[in-house]
């Protein structure tokens, strides 16, 4: 994961540096903030000098927790998402998944049911944003840089940049990747998983973190399954072991198939919410 392998980070910029940028122009940034590693070494009778006399030191590292204040910004977004009336989203997957087309006709569905506004993450360009917008979606970009994740402060910049007071549904995309975005809590009410046919079955057990994280888990691009000799029994099987909890849909959002039963179950978890929460 992100906090083990430091994938995003630059050796000398550890605990300082800049925030990601957002919007439809944004640029690459020291991604060493949004990792926030603080770290202390302390080392005895000099540890990291040789003295005449001293001839072994003792090196002592204290390591705060690197999700701790992720986690605390992730339950700030999730009740000021909450008081927003908002289903947020938090949509995962391998590069090429199809998670864009999805998301686009996803809001096309929804118009005249539930109004949908997005945050799109990913390393650099604003292609995926552009998209999106062009479908006429209200959408921020994330451009990350080096990070592979999106993390909680990173949503809380962009979601100011929405009218999230006009938004009832709220779909973050994140960068594609099965491995560190598992690890990161946005303030999300729904974790969101795809797995494309042309990935292959066995996904679901080869990244179990994610899979096994996810609320819901949509099989993406079921119209190129007989092209891709998918086997659906297995990957429904291997889903079932490693998401045994999660709803799973399968759909294609070139041809629709599926995409109605997606929407429909929105539309219930939103109302669910408001009823629980009192404002429906």
């Amino acid at each position: 994961m992100c906090q083990e392998c430091g994938c995003g980070l630059s050796g000398a910029g550890l605990g300082s540096g800049h925030g990601p940028a957002t919007g439809p122009h944004a640029h690459a940034h020291d991604p060493a903030h949004a990792h926030e590693h603080d770290w202390v070494a302390a080392s005895h009778a000099g540890a990291h000098e040789h003295h005449p006399g001293h001839t072994s030191g003792r090196l002592l590292e204290l390591n705060r927790s690197l999700l701790e204040k992720n986690a605390r910004l992730a339950e700030r977004n999730r009740g000021f998402f909450r008081a927003k009336k908002l289903l947020v989203l938090n949509v995962m997957s391998a590069p090429g998944s199809g998670k864009t087309t999805f998301i686009r006709e996803t809001a096309r569905r929804l118009a005249g049911r539930l109004r949908p506004g997005v945050i799109t993450g990913d390393l650099a360009t604003d292609n995926d944003a552009a998209a999106l917008r062009a479908a006429g979606i209200p959408v921020v970009q994330i451009n990350t840089g080096t990070v592979c994740h999106l993390d909680a402060e990173m949503v809380a910049r962009a979601a100011g940049q929405l009218d999230l007071d006009a938004l009832e549904v709220l779909v973050i995309e994140n960068v594609g990747n099965l491995v560190c975005p598992a690890d990161y809590d946005l303030g999300e009410d729904l974790r969101v998983v795809l797995l494309s046919v042309t990935e292959g079955e066995d996904k679901p057990l080869k990244y179990p973190p994610l899979f096994h994280s996810a609320h819901v888990a949509v099989v993406t691009k079921s119209d190129l399954a007989a092209a891709a000799g998918f086997q659906r029994e297995l990957a429904l099987a291997n889903l079932r072991r490693i998401s045994h909890h999660a709803h799973i849909f399968e759909v294609s959002a070139r041809t629709g198939a599926g995409m109605d039963a997606w929407v429909d179950y929105l539309e219930q978890q939103r109302a669910a919410r408001g009823h629980a929460q009192g404002w429906l």
